[in-house]
């Protein structure tokens, strides 16, 4: 059973570095074929897909996200982290990490963490 937890301030000032880390039980992040996702969802809106990090360590961001976005790993410790830069209070949301592959040319997400508050205020 794979497990996820995410982990960092739950409170960010505006102009800052949001700095996350998902910490991964159960499965190593460099298995083949799986790759590690942030995920955030804003009060009242949907899920936005930030970006991910793969098995082989190369990573993927939102086009919108890009210019602010970093997701990086450490292997020794089976965590993945995310930052995102210059933040405003619209960057407010609950942060989740997951673990996802790709079926048939379908995203499939088979494991969440519980996500994490964080608010961006000053």
């Amino acid at each position: 059973q794979v497990q996820l937890q995410e982990s960092g301030p739950g409170l960010v000032k505006p102009s800052q570095t949001l700095s996350l880390t998902c910490t991964v039980s159960g499965g190593s992040i460099t298995t083949n074929y799986y790759y590690w996702s942030w995920i955030r969802q804003p009060p009242g809106k949907g899920l936005e897909w930030i970006g991910y990090i793969a098995y082989s360590g190369s990573t993927y961001y939102s086009p919108s996200l890009k210019s602010r976005t970093s997701i990086s790993r450490d292997t020794s410790k089976n965590q993945f982290a995310l930052q995102l830069s210059s933040v405003t209070p619209e960057d407010t949301a609950v942060y989740y990490c997951a673990r996802n592959r790709f079926v048939g040319g379908y995203v499939e997400y088979d494991y969440w963490g519980q996500g994490t508050q964080v608010t961006v205020s000053s």
